[in-house]
């Protein structure tokens, strides 16, 4: 029923664009100069409409209109890196805000000294999936370092994922409750009262094969294993896309193993300012900007590549 409304909301609007198109033929047959004014207003908005429908056709992957799930965890670098995890969940969470999507934190590490160890968050809207895939991969940063006392320069990275949000009815994804293996315990915190004294963390393991979801951020032991399920469920959802993907490759010979060295994208604040996508070659020098979440341009130069390089 949901595909179906779907389905019959884009009909509905492609319909609506077709009239509006043929009420414009239909002025300009009429040859009128009195109406070039209105007619070229009504073109500029034709095509400006075109153009977000075009750029919308690019998101007809299976999961493309479905919520996401974003995971950030900090690479090799210790607090340079845990600092640039927290950098990069900011400059998600603004790009969410201008969208207007709702996000909700599920699970969150902190690191030792500064910034994160890892978080995984659910962004909830329209097409949030198909946007944010562009974002899957290995992010580096070069900058000088304010942990270092001699303030060199860094190199720090961390690693995006992106999950589709499955729903409960999804026949592709089950999970078996005799597959699982759950564990729970205290939830780590600051220290303090913020420290909980029962034990409300959630670890599932699925056993067939080997994924592991830890949720802890929610005080209640039920919610937190309600949202560990959610994230065990998008992730099967991925390995099955994932193996899928690289069952075709491996027959068109174009298969090449995913290396954690090979980063998509580098942010460069230290000895210039850019941040480059290295699948697209698209640049903006406003580092300032893309790291407030102007995220718009890296994800358009993806979705129109001719081949998607995962």
């Amino acid at each position: 029923m949901k595909r179906a409304t779907r389905l019959r909301e884009d009909v509905d609007h492609w319909r609506t664009f077709r009239l509006k198109l043929q009420d414009a033929v239909e002025l300009a047959d009429i040859g009128d100069e009195s109406y070039r004014n209105d007619l070229e207003e009504e073109v500029e908005n034709i095509e400006t409409e075109l153009e977000k429908r075009s750029f919308a056709a690019m998101l007809s992957g299976k999961y493309d209109r479905e919520d996401a799930l974003l995971a950030i965890h900090a690479g090799a670098g210790g607090t340079d890196s845990q600092d640039w995890a927290a950098m990069l969940e900011r400059m998600y969470l603004r790009w969410a805000e201008r969208r207007g999507y709702e996000v909700e934190i599920l699970d969150l590490t902190e690191g030792e000294e500064a910034g994160l160890k890892s978080v995984t968050i659910a962004i909830n809207g329209r097409y949030a999936y198909g946007y944010l895939r562009s974002e899957k991969g290995v992010h580096r940063l070069v900058r000088l370092s304010p942990f270092d006392s001699a303030h060199r320069r860094h190199t720090s990275f961390a690693l995006v994922e992106i999950l589709p949000q499955v729903g409960m009815d999804d026949p592709d994804v089950g999970v078996n409750a005799n597959d699982l293996r759950i564990d729970v315990f205290k939830s780590s915190g600051a220290g303090g009262q913020s420290v909980q004294k029962n034990s409300t963390a959630v670890r599932l393991t699925h056993l067939p094969t080997g994924i592991v979801v830890t949720c802890q951020n929610e005080r209640s032991q039920i919610q937190n294993r309600e949202n560990a399920l959610r994230v065990l469920r998008s992730r099967l959802a991925e390995l099955r896309t994932a193996e899928q993907e690289k069952e075709i490759a491996v027959l068109r010979g174009e298969y090449t193993k995913a290396e954690w060295g090979s980063q998509i994208r580098s942010y460069v604040l230290h000895p210039y300012q850019m941040v480059k996508d290295h699948r697209t070659e698209f640049e903006n020098g406003n580092t300032q900007a893309v790291l407030d979440g102007d995220l718009g341009g890296f994800m358009e130069a993806y979705l129109k590549l001719p081949v998607k390089k995962e």
